[in-house]
């Protein structure tokens, strides 16, 4: 049986390699955007399959309006996509108010509304499937990436405890992270070139050349694989609550993980210290 999908950020990207992976195989997507011109290539090419929403994830109240009126047109919403997103690159100093304020909006608050626009729905049908994308960052932190990072280390705490509170509803919860993707001129995507940008102080030169120098060496993945491996996580009853796309990141994930289990093991004494004996005192 054919899905329907919701799928924010559907104009560029992993995102709209996602929706024309669903439609190609025969799916039905809600497609959103700021604006719907940029869908119009796929209306034109799958018709009726093709729901084309204008929405901003930083309108709550358009965001509920968008999820019931794809509900309403199709019958029923089975694959809601959290993909609209973006990187806001500068050192914390270097941050104002507006750029972290914008950051969160856009990145955690955006993908909270859909959540919560399409759990009633998911929770009447009994089934449903929330992919949220996240990201490499969402798991190990760099320098000048410290806004984008906390947005995506926020999503991965909140998508954990949402995949507890609706597994008894039959709603699965995946999260999605991603590594470089050639999603831009074929190219591996420098965050430093291509993200939103502080103004930059001159304090951070000399950091922001050395990461220059190794950032997007990995090889570019291809958009259109991830898309075909997202249909196989979608159909399968027994996704997974996260999984990397991209090569080169595990082993990396593995030290960085091996390091902090081995800090929080080396302060045991001083963990055991900070608890006290105050249950003993008040004996």
């Amino acid at each position: 049986m054919s899905k329907v999908w919701f799928v924010t950020g559907s104009s560029r990207g992993l995102g709209r390699n996602f929706v024309e992976a669903a439609l190609s195989r025969g799916d039905k997507v809600a497609a959103t955007a700021r604006s719907t011109a940029s869908l119009d290539e796929l209306v034109a090419a799958h018709g009726d399959a093709v729901l084309p929403l204008a929405m901003d994830v930083t309108d709550k109240a358009a965001v509920f309006e968008s999820v019931q009126r794809a509900k309403e047109h199709f019958g029923r919403l089975d694959v809601i996509v959290n993909n609209a997103g973006y990187a806001q690159i500068g050192a914390i100093e270097e941050l104002n108010e507006q750029q972290l304020r914008d950051q969160f909006e856009t990145n955690l608050f955006g993908a909270i509304w859909v959540v919560q626009a399409a759990l009633p729905h998911l929770r009447e049908q009994g089934a449903g499937h929330i992919i949220q994308l996240s990201s490499v960052a969402g798991l190990v932190a760099m320098p000048l990436g410290g806004a984008y990072q906390a947005s995506k280390w926020a999503l991965e705490a909140l998508n954990e405890t949402l995949a507890q509170e609706v597994a008894e509803f039959g709603i699965k919860v995946t999260l999605v992270e991603p590594a470089g993707f050639a999603t831009r001129s074929g190219k591996n995507p420098d965050p430093l070139a291509n993200g939103h940008m502080a103004e930059a102080d001159p304090a951070y030169e000399g950091l922001r050349r050395r990461l220059a120098g190794v950032m997007g060496k990995q090889p570019a993945g291809d958009p259109a694989a991830a898309a075909r491996a997202l249909l196989k996580i979608v159909d399968s009853g027994n996704p997974p609550l996260r999984v990397l796309f991209g090569q080169g990141f595990h082993p990396m994930l593995q030290q960085v993980y091996a390091e902090r289990l081995k800090t929080w093991a080396d302060g045991q004494d001083l963990s055991v210290e900070a608890h006290g004996t105050l249950d003993q005192e008040n004996r």
